[in-house]
């Protein structure tokens, strides 16, 4: 059984092909999350996943998940809710505020993994024109959203 990578900071990450099976993609446990091993780990298709008190678990799971826009369905009740023209649409207005709603306790949850260093880091990567938020505004409050790294 392959043992799993301890990364210190700033070391890099072991080939994708390193990733176990069980659980499916756990590369490499350890490192940081500074801007620069972030984004070469999204580069390579590596991201954090993990909740206190783990370390910095990083993820790269075959197969992905993949979303593709020009097959999204919107169901006849949202084409509805969408022409009352209720909701606003803003791109990194409140990058924060979505990741903390994103963290925010869910009745079917125990915990959360977006831990306070995980909204610090990827708010760094927001500031530094990174990461991004999409934003779905009700009048002035912000009642749902992504964030993500571009």
């Amino acid at each position: 059984m392959p043992l799993l990578k301890h990364l210190e900071p700033g070391e890099n990450f072991p080939p994708s092909s390193e990733a176990l099976a069980y659980p499916n993609g756990l590369l490499a446990a350890g490192g940081s999350l500074d801007s620069d091993t972030l984004l070469t780990a999204y580069r390579r298709g590596i991201f954090p996943w993990y909740e206190s008190p783990q370390p910095v678990l990083w993820w790269t799971p075959d197969p992905r998940s993949l979303l593709f826009v020009d097959e999204l369905h919107i169901s006849r009740s949202l084409r509805k809710t969408l022409r009352k023209n209720e909701f606003r649409l803003r791109v990194d207005h409140r990058f924060r505020d979505v990741m903390h709603a994103c963290a925010a306790p869910r009745d079917s949850q125990q915990g959360t993994w977006i831990e306070p260093e995980m909204i610090d880091a990827y708010s760094t990567l927001n500031a530094q024109g990174w990461a991004h938020s999409i934003e779905v505004w009700r009048d002035e409050s912000l009642v749902g959203g992504l964030y993500g790294v571009a």
